[in-house]
């Protein structure tokens, strides 16, 4: 407790010095926010172990800070890619202005997402959801762009979900006279059958705005692609689970008491994967990385949710190793793009292109980060998917294996347009200028794309935390038996057997290498980009090879009927109903005493006319 204690006096103080004592010197505010992330996370990593936390009473309400082995999962995600985030936005942001607000709030994001992950109490856990809330939506306006687009819908979905949360809290308050998560869980079962369908439903749809599920989904490529990119690469990686985190515990500790409420997993699962579905077809779509990136991540979320709500063991170990493995290679990939936009001032695909000899280790980073993120081993994001698709599979849910297959399949699209948009293109003489990004930002994009590739060779690393989570929630310890489970794991489950097929692949690449290398050595020559990307064609000067807004139509004409409703239609005619109705009402407050006195004989007349059927 005294640990937990003294992170968060840290991450207060430390605010509050970027903030004020920032405004002294850039080095110095710079110094204080990367000191307070190294310093929390040292404190986390030595100093938290599982199953720690105390109770305390305000007001009469007892009260709890602490955390579980399932909460440890996700604050390992959160406070690796703060610091890694953190290092990356010193030098992204190093010529912005209002650079104090923006520190501050990246700390209070982070304080707030360790709240909640410390939270043993629905109250704490509410108050550090409102702040995650509302910094992140200073975020996602700091740019000042479509604050009145973007911003206020963020917002008006946050409050929905928020309001959503604060209901089913007073309702469990209500029943139980506590606001222990553990004994709302533990008591759970003496609800009465409405308030066990309600209260449920509730949570999830409070989660389910934070985690993109469709139709909660459409503040969220306006929010992701809108915020600067040092910062979207935790909002994504990290935030977004805040809402995955909280799904868990209602999906599992509290649905499953439900008579029957396999049914609303079910429809969180389908929910999930029509999520995955039509977010990778509205990617493929997108000309700018940004809005790529941002449809990209809520499909690669509805993968997760499909796993959780799923349940099953292999289910919930596939959800929650993807869960990880999203945070590093979508965190990766907007440090990425924001990178390319730093060093060409664009990130759309039809304006900038060939530059892999000019970003060398950008491209190495987001080559690897798109391997995984395709799910190609040997990186992470392969294990995840094929123990998903088993976890299918071994539950009998075949239609929806051919729904998360097609996305699978169908993300290679635009993970292909990434590639080869940014890098493998043509050069272009005005982006002969370009350089490297500055090894502050590089680094932390290689050290993320290299745990993309150690947990593929190596998962137990990360599937130790996660099995000791799954106990938390009731499951059977997974250790020693993760070959019955998957058959890509060995025997002792903390490795892939494709260890010998991969060492062969890298055999054989080795070979032709050499191989070509000594047989061509002499009739080497050297070749620009468009002798790659157009197979020694080599185009004429005013022929322009980069990205048009027609790439991939034949595909979008096949898709199109499905893509032709969206929600987002639906809700913008309601909003325009409801300025409509308000419209109306400001017209009736006249201000005018007459007019006021003119209604209240109108509302007499009416009470006499039917006071018989009113009282």
């Amino acid at each position: 407790m005294e640990t937990i204690l003294t992170i968060f006096i840290i991450f207060i103080a430390g605010t509050a010095a970027t903030y004020f004592l920032g405004k002294l010197n850039g080095v110095l505010r710079s110094i204080l926010f990367l000191a307070t992330l190294a310093a929390t996370g040292w404190l986390f990593f030595t100093g938290i172990t599982p199953e720690s936390g105390i109770e305390f009473r305000i007001l009469g309400i007892t009260m709890g800070w602490g955390i579980t082995p399932f909460s440890y999962i996700f604050a390992i995600i959160v406070m690796g890619l703060a610091l890694l985030s953190g290092i990356y936005a010193v030098k992204a942001m190093e010529d912005e202005k209002n650079l104090n607000f923006f520190f501050a709030n990246f700390l209070l994001t982070v304080m707030s997402m360790m709240g909640i992950l410390f939270s043993l109490d629905l109250i704490s856990f509410f108050i550090f959801w409102e702040i995650m809330t509302w910094s992140s939506y200073f975020m996602v306006v700091f740019t000042g762009k479509d604050v009145q687009k973007v911003g206020i819908k963020y917002i008006l979905f946050s409050a929905i979900g928020a309001y959503a949360m604060l209901m089913a809290i007073v309702f469990i308050y209500s029943f139980t006279g506590s606001v222990l998560i553990g004994d709302f869980i533990d008591n759970f079962h003496l609800f009465d059958t409405q308030m066990q369908w309600l209260i449920p439903i509730l949570l999830l749809t409070g989660f389910g705005v934070k985690s993109a599920l469709m139709p909660l989904h459409v503040w969220a490529p306006g929010a992701y692609s809108n915020s600067p990119m040092s910062y979207t690469a935790m909002f994504s990686g990290a935030l977004s689970k805040m809402g995955i985190y909280g799904m868990v515990i209602v999906l599992i500790l509290i649905v499953q008491q439900i008579p029957n409420g396999y049914w609303i997993k079910e429809v969180i699962a389908w929910m999930g994967g029509i999520t995955a579905a039509m977010a990778t077809l509205w990617a493929i779509k997108q000309d700018d990385a940004k809005k790529m990136l941002a449809y990209s991540s809520i499909g690669q979320l509805g993968y997760i949710i499909v796993g959780v709500a799923i349940g099953t063991p292999l289910a919930m170990l596939a959800g929650l190793f993807m869960a990880v493995m999203h945070g590093i290679f979508k965190s990766t990939l907007f440090m990425v793009v924001g990178a390319v936009e730093r060093q060409t001032g664009t990130s759309n695909f039809t304006e900038v292109t060939g530059l892999i000899r000019k970003m060398p280790w950008t491209f190495l980073a987001a080559l690897m980060s798109i391997i995984a993120l395709a799910g190609i081993p040997p990186l992470g994001g392969f294990i995840g998917k094929w123990m998903l698709y088993e976890s299918l599979m071994g539950s009998n849910h075949y239609l929806l294996i051919i729904m998360i297959f097609f996305s699978s399949t169908a993300a290679f699209l635009y993970c292909f347009k990434f590639l080869f948009g940014f890098f493998l293109g043509q050069e272009e003489k005005e982006w002969s200028h370009v350089k490297e990004a500055p090894a502050m930002m590089v680094i932390p994009m290689l050290i993320l794309a290299g745990f993309a590739f150690l947990l593929g060779i190596f998962p137990g690393l990360i599937l130790k935390p996660i099995n000791e989570g799954m106990q938390f929630l009731g499951y059977v310890s997974t250790t020693n038996r993760f070959w019955e489970m998957s058959i890509i794991f060995n025997d002792w489950g903390n490795a892939v057997v494709m260890m010998p097929i991969f060492y062969w692949i890298i055999g054989v690449f080795v070979f032709f290498l050499v191989f070509l290398t000594i047989k061509g050595y002499k009739t080497t020559r050297y070749v620009s980009t468009k002798d790659i990307s157009t197979s020694g064609e080599i185009p004429k000067e005013h022929e322009n090879l980069t990205f048009t807004m027609g790439f991939m139509q034949p595909f979008l004409r096949a898709v199109a009927p499905v893509m032709k409703r969206q929600i987002d239609k639906y809700y913008t005619s309601i909003g325009n109903g409801l300025e409509a109705l308000f419209d109306f009402t400001r017209r009736i407050n006249t201000g005018n005493g007459q007019t006021y006195a003119l209604y209240f004989v109108v509302f007499i007349i009416i009470l006499l006319l039917f006071k018989d059927s009113l009282f």
